[in-house]
């Protein structure tokens, strides 16, 4: 279990000025679960995540993952960007077992754990490509691939669809959904879009800018219907998926949020 508590940080500026990012956010995610953080640019959605990442240091509170405090960057998290951080030198299949080979783990054991993965994500063709001849979906793909392949405990997720034209953002939903089902992986995503929140989440939590706070929070489970039949349509037709959408996009455009963006 991931539990954050009391998280703030406080960003210096080069002015003698400081910037409040997050201020005391807790937050508990259950095993098997996908939570979905929502808000408007600047409310501290990408900085909560790279503080479980272990890329920022807290201010105050704390985050633990399983009892242990998290210190800093770790194989018990998986990171997937909103742009791929793909070797472009490197070939997928060695890409995706990238952090295997920082484990340790002998040649043979991680090309095995790579092909297994990239059949997961339906890129068993491309396991020879280099990146750059993939399409951005496809590299996307090869990200969450390699962010799974040291089995991590939570698989952090920070806007990884958001640079995808709409039809391809589907795709990648979709794919996550049915990995999300048939792995159990916990994960954290972060994302500007209401109806993604609500299509792959099963807790929404809705955050306001500046300083960065949780200001509701929505148990959902709709990405278990998406999960089993891949079918969008039904479920953003479904009255329950509409009301919670005009609620959320409601809570947010009658807060601060407003003032620093627009959600989709």
């Amino acid at each position: 279990m991931l539990q954050v508590r009391d998280a703030s940080v406080v960003f210096p500026t080069s002015d003698g000025q400081s910037v409040h990012a997050l201020d005391r956010v807790s937050l508990e995610m259950p095993p098997d679960s996908i939570v979905v953080a929502v808000g408007a640019s600047g409310c501290g959605k990408s900085t909560l995540l790279n503080a479980i990442a272990g890329f920022l240091p807290l201010t105050g509170g704390s985050i633990r993952l399983d009892g242990a405090p998290i210190a800093g960057p770790g194989g018990d998290r998986g990171v997937v960007f909103q742009k791929d951080t793909l070797l472009p030198w490197a070939s997928v299949l060695d890409n995706v077992a990238l952090g295997l080979k920082y484990k340790g783990v002998p040649g043979r054991e991680r090309r095995q754990r790579a092909r297994e993965l990239l059949r997961l994500v339906g890129l068993s063709d491309f396991e020879g490509k280099p990146p750059y001849e993939l399409s951005g979906g496809m590299r996307q793909r090869v990200g969450i691939a390699r962010a799974l392949a040291t089995d991590p405990k939570i698989l952090l997720m920070d806007e990884p669809f958001g640079a995808l034209d709409s039809l391809t953002r589907e795709t990648m939903q979709q794919l996550l959904a049915s990995i999300w089902a048939q792995t159990g992986k916990q994960v954290l995503f972060i994302t500007h879009s209401i109806e993604e929140a609500l299509l792959l989440g099963t807790t929404i939590v809705v955050m306001s800018p500046r300083p960065g706070r949780i200001v509701a929070r929505f148990d959902v489970d709709f990405v278990r219907d998406f999960a089993r039949t891949g079918e969008i349509g039904p479920i953003v037709s479904d009255r329950r998926f509409v009301e919670l959408r005009e609620e959320i996009r409601a809570l947010i455009h009658t807060s601060p949020a407003a003032e620093h963006g627009r959600l989709q």
